[in-house]
């Protein structure tokens, strides 16, 4: 047999799976596929097409979903040693698989099973996040995005796609509707996707926070991520059997300052439990020291101060249930706390 002879596309037949009906050039050469003979399989009414630059469909209809999610990362992947980008399921399987680039971007929000989203097969264009220095332009329905540091890209159906806040960013920062944002944030908050604050911190370094109708979006965002997290505590406090606090206070020396709002409050006990919803805008600093003044001037007046943040509540429920055990336990070891009146917020 002459190990020479270029292979006819017929043995590529048998990869039929939707990343070997996509394959590159340079996967081509390696099943000694020419670029000549591969042009040829892409006339008009041939059995193959070029996709996008470098990139070919095995197949003459329309691609699937998947295949474009494929050809678009294919060419966008920085290419490896070899020549070939790396992909699961092949001879590369044990290198990263698309390396530097991430499907982002509405197509990633549906990838991760939003439903607020349109179809893939409806998108015009597939966003694909790349770093900020490589050499590569927009093309077809490949729309690629910069950015200085890659997130860690999360695996969803065998792809690498950006984390939640910021596929939600890069999505939010082509969308003009505020019902359309609106409805794109919400959902990543009922949804259990992430916490307000990540998304928060995304769209800030985004510099979407300039935007009215961004900020009307992050606004009632806010308040519904406040909202789940009180009702996560409320069952933190019910189904693990801690005594029953008095809820949503204000703390005053008598006849004295105000000394701050609580979630929570076991009078008896002097411990309380603040929920941590800051928005991790441009006065987070600001924000952040006036939670620590304040705890320290409770702490001062013998006030046990729980820090809990949504994400530990929805992550860990049981084991800041514990913490809040212990403190309330603790509270018999310690001096009586400041006598301080307790008032409705």
């Amino acid at each position: 047999m002459n190990h020479d002879t270029p292979l006819s596309p017929r043995p590529l037949h048998h990869l039929s799976d939707g990343r070997r009906r996509v394959m590159t050039a340079a996967q081509l050469r390696a099943h000694g596929v020419s670029a000549a003979e591969a042009n040829e399989h892409c006339k008009p009414g041939g059995p193959w097409q070029q996709i996008l630059p470098g990139v070919y469909l095995l197949h003459p209809g329309p691609p699937t979903s998947e295949e474009r999610l494929h050809a678009v990362l294919m060419y966008a992947a920085r290419e490896t040693s070899s020549g070939v980008p790396a992909q699961p399921g092949g001879e590369e399987e044990l290198r990263p698989p698309y390396r530097d680039a991430m499907i982002t971007g509405l197509a990633a929000l549906n990838l991760h099973g939003f439903a607020a989203v349109p179809p893939l097969l409806s998108l015009d264009r597939i966003d694909v996040l790349v770093p900020r220095l490589r050499r590569l332009r927009s093309t077809g329905c490949v729309r690629v995005l910069r950015t200085p540091a890659l997130p860690t890209p999360q695996a969803r159906t065998g792809l690498p796609v950006a984390p939640v806040p910021r596929a939600l960013a890069d999505a939010v920062a082509d969308l003009a509707d505020a019902a359309a944002v609106r409805r794109l944030l919400t959902e990543a908050v009922r949804g259990g996707h992430c916490e307000p604050a990540a998304i928060v911190r995304e769209l800030n370094q985004a510099r979407l926070l300039s935007r009215p109708h961004v900020v009307d979006a992050v606004d009632s965002l806010l308040a519904e991520g406040r909202a789940i997290a009180e009702d996560r505590l409320y069952r933190m406090v019910r189904e693990y059997g801690l005594p029953d606090p008095v809820w949503n206070v204000d703390l005053r020396l008598p006849g004295g300052p105000h000394l701050g709002g609580l979630d929570a409050y076991w009078p008896e006990h002097a411990v309380a439990v603040e929920l941590d919803t800051r928005a991790p805008r441009q006065d987070e600093d600001a924000l952040w020291s006036e939670y620590v003044r304040k705890r320290e001037h409770l702490e001062r007046l013998g006030i046990t101060v729980v820090h809990i943040t949504p994400k530990k509540l929805r992550d860990a429920m049981e084991q800041q249930a514990t913490v809040v055990r212990t403190a309330l336990m603790a509270s018999a070891e310690r001096d009586p706390a400041a006598y301080v009146v307790v008032l409705p917020r």
